[in-house]
């Protein structure tokens, strides 16, 4: 080693420590915001509706701030060179998903879910900081592929076996416990197909039309197929179908740089959602609310829950009524879950959807980023599922209740109601720092 290279060594070491303690420091500066602004709105919620603030106002606001300081902890001391936004803006959304379903508990009053929603934040904050703590490395799930793909497979049919919640088999429940294992299952089906893709890409980018892959290699694109038909089939969860099978096919072009798998996705996809649609009872109906949303005011029975959002969001305008002044609780029972983003269409305006959407969408474009940066395949294969699964789930959620789709049963990521939805996005987050960690780490380190 020449003497350049050795004054050139440690430089950069001390470089990379500067931007690491800038990052730091930037996340710090934009988790006082992100633990304000919600403050704020739980204090706005107050004085729209009781002309008072909360007198527990500042007890939320130190609550939020504790918890981002502890997970901030947790990311400067195990992964000081992580991407510095993905915890401001998982931070700014809990908050917000909070304060609308609070402002949503104070119209019915016989079923409140805030308490247990800010509990199940609380728990996803603690699994976030374990993760970041204990996981020495992405490349330890890589080893567990087939272990992860079997839990997948196991958590998406054990709800078969338990009665339907709202027209849908996708919740357990024991007493007054109640969780989505499916959520869960995205999180392990991300680890397999990246493994799986990571291992076989080269088999696949040479498939043309007059070269098939091999049986071995084939045979899981099939499946996936197969199993997310069953889950719409046996569960009667479009949405989950949508994202299971959505992540694969996203995560097939990524690996293999070929258009043609997602003229093939598209094609699957678009034979078993008709096939399921014009057989499954429940399905259909959804089919049939998304082509007539007003059907229902015609036949004079009212507004449906469609409906009901599409007047919601009519009502929000450009800048909303403001929060605690909509009516969105007429909604009905899924108010605070499926069309939780109703509620900020209609008091947040145009303005602020767009905000929330644009928080989302840098979300996602992080993790992208950091995937691009990694070295690894597992690792690119890996961010981009995780980003890949957030983008979905805001699409499809977003066009259900705004009519652009048909209905789903899934949670916005960090807004709606449903502490295995918390729980798993906080856990996502989690992933994509210490993935953002590595990627920006410098040469020959970020490979030990």
């Amino acid at each position: 080693m020449t003497a350049s290279t050795r004054t050139a060594a440690p430089a950069s070491v001390a470089s990379a420590q500067h931007r690491a303690g800038t990052a730091r420091g930037v996340e710090l500066g934009l988790l006082v915001g992100a633990v304000l602004i919600p403050t704020y709105g739980y204090a706005a919620v107050g004085l729209a509706h009781d002309r008072a603030v909360p007198p527990d106002v500042l007890g939320y606001g130190a609550g939020l701030g504790a918890l981002a300081l502890f997970a901030h902890l947790a990311v400067r001391l195990r992964a000081p060179r992580a991407d510095p936004l993905f915890l401001p803006i998982a931070v700014l959304l809990n908050g917000l998903g909070l304060v609308l379903i609070y402002r949503l508990d104070l119209e019915t009053p016989e079923s409140v879910a805030a308490p247990a929603q800010l509990v199940w934040s609380t728990l996803g904050v603690g699994l976030f900081v374990v993760a970041v703590t204990l996981l020495p490395h992405h490349r330890v799930l890589q080893r567990y592929a087939y272990l992860s793909v079997t839990a997948a497979l196991a958590l998406m049919v054990v709800p078969v076996l338990f009665p339907p919640v709202n027209g849908a088999r996708i919740w357990i429940r024991l007493g007054e416990l109640s969780f989505q294992p499916g959520e869960f299952a995205k999180i392990l089906l991300a680890v397999f197909f990246a493994a799986y893709l990571a291992a076989n890409r080269h088999t696949l980018a040479r498939t043309n039309r007059r070269r098939l892959p091999p049986g071995r290699v084939i045979a899981p694109v099939v499946t996936v197929w197969l199993v997310s038909v069953g889950v719409l089939v046996l569960e009667r969860d479009l949405g989950t179908s949508l994202l299971f099978f959505g992540l694969f096919v996203v995560m097939l072009y990524v690996a293999t740089g070929r258009t043609g798998w997602i003229a093939v996705g598209l094609a699957l996809a678009a034979a078993g959602a008709f096939a399921v649609g014009a057989l499954e009872p429940h399905v259909h109906g959804r089919v049939d609310d998304w082509l007539h949303p007003f059907a229902s005011i015609e036949a004079g029975q009212g507004p449906n829950q469609v409906a009901q959002s599409l007047f919601a969001f009519g009502a929000g305008g450009m800048l909303g009524t403001g929060l605690g002044l909509g009516h969105s609780a007429l909604i009905g029972f899924a108010a605070k879950s499926d069309f939780v983003l109703a509620t900020a269409g209609e008091e947040l305006g145009l303005a602020g959807l767009t905000g929330i959407l644009l928080l989302y969408a840098l979300l996602v474009a992080r993790g992208l980023r950091a995937g691009l940066s990694l070295r690894d395949p597992f690792g690119q294969l890996l961010a981009v599922g995780l980003a890949s699964i957030v983008a979905l789930q805001v699409f499809v959620i977003t066009g259900g209740v705004t009519g652009l789709i048909p209905l789903t049963g899934m949670a916005m990521p960090f807004l709606a109601q449903g502490g295995s939805s918390v729980v798993t996005n906080w856990i996502i987050v989690a992933l994509l720092i210490r993935l953002s960690d590595l990627a920006r780490t410098p040469g020959p380190e970020a490979l030990r």
